[in-house]
């Protein structure tokens, strides 16, 4: 499909903004300002690849006709750089592709994921804790920062219920395909007739809100302050640095005891409660066009199974789209890539249709 009318129009779309960010009182609303400056950003990384993407597609039909040359070595100089530059412009137009849809405001933001040991007793706390360290590492490999914000955790070392949070560039739009019910099959170390168990956990990322989504007032909290758990002789143990925040029309509470002092307990325990709030109302949104909503990968559904560890196997399965690897281990470790992949390509293929900008093939 030939793109350079749209991407025309995001060229004076691109214009316009320029003028805008320009004007001097263009910040006196900050969410207007946010929502604009999110724009341009966007805007400019897709014209970025535009140009990339033209200017390989000039060096592929450059060496397409160089590989024809009677020159032996010169032909096969161009040849073999022709695969890179195929590669190169196919992944460059699942970019382009993906920035000409309409875009979700939020696939630009930090994240929150909110991981609980679900059935299985011990072996969901540790699976828990495990999926943990998979997102941390995951986010190391995409050089994002990652900030505990709360947990807490399990006597055998796991953790009943743990915060992260998510910094970097577009995190959102790639942890959001995590939303969902993971299992694990696997024999646990305290079996001793070597038979499999099968445990949960529910993982929820929500994209950071920002005050200007969601304004809590202070009429609609209840803020308590209690000692901390832990083990004794630790700092949050001997102050009453712990912090539950109960908003008072949604019944949501959030506990935050892992920071150092009160205050930094209700700062976390606000913006995890503004999260989650933020969720709440975009689902809400959300549900006049379930059906929609429904058929694409990403939903963000709790209570969907999306995918299984199956350690006997060296197995995981993507229960949405049908994939699945057998480098478990590599998985664990971050290696999220191959199914973030392939979840990106399945949602964007339905978005492409439902956008009426299917691919010629």
């Amino acid at each position: 499909m030939d793109y350079s009318s749209l991407i025309e129009k995001r060229k004076k779309r691109f214009a316009e903004i320029e003028e805008l960010i320009s004007v001097p009182n263009f910040y006196d609303d900050p969410r207007a300002a946010s929502e604009i400056m999110r724009e341009h950003r966007q805007i400019k990384k897709l014209l970025e690849n535009w140009s990339i993407f033209e200017e390989c597609q000039r060096n592929l039909n450059d060496n397409l006709e160089l590989a024809k040359e009677e020159d032996p070595e010169l032909a096969e100089m161009a040849e073999l750089e022709i695969p890179d530059l195929e590669s190169q412009i196919e992944t460059l137009q699942q970019e382009i592709q993906y920035a000409l849809l309409p875009q979700d405001p939020t696939e630009d933001r930090d994240a929150l994921i909110e991981i609980r040991a679900g059935a299985g007793g011990d072996e969901s706390s540790l699976f828990a804790g495990d999926l943990l360290r998979m997102y941390q590492r995951y986010a190391e490999l995409r050089g994002w920062k990652t900030e505990h914000l709360g947990s807490s955790p399990s006597e055998v070392g796991g953790f009943k219920e743990v915060i992260l949070k998510v910094s970097g560039d577009e995190v959102f739009r790639y942890l959001k395909y995590e939303s969902g019910v993971h299992r694990v099959q696997r024999v646990p170390s305290t079996e001793t007739q070597g038979r499999i168990h099968t445990s949960t956990a529910t993982v929820a990322v929500m994209p950071e809100a920002e005050e200007v989504d969601i304004e809590i007032k202070a009429d609609d909290l209840r803020i308590e302050v209690c000692r901390a758990g832990g083990a004794g002789g630790q700092h949050v143990n001997r102050t009453e640095s712990a912090v539950q925040v109960f908003h008072l029309p949604t019944g949501v509470m959030v506990r935050c005891e892992d920071g150092r002092s009160q205050t930094q307990n209700r700062e976390r325990a606000l913006q995890i409660l503004r999260s989650k709030l933020f969720e709440a109302k975009q689902q809400e949104e959300e549900a006049k066009y379930s059906a929609q909503r429904k058929s694409l990968i990403g939903s963000g559904d709790r209570s969907e199974k999306i995918r299984t560890f199956h350690f006997p196997q060296a197995r995981v399965t993507d229960h949405r789209i049908q994939y699945t690897s057998h480098q478990i281990e590599a998985i664990l470790n971050g290696e999220l890539f191959e199914f973030t992949e392939q979840l990106q390509k399945a949602e964007m293929e339905q978005r492409l249709v439902d956008a009426g900008l299917e691919s010629e093939s």
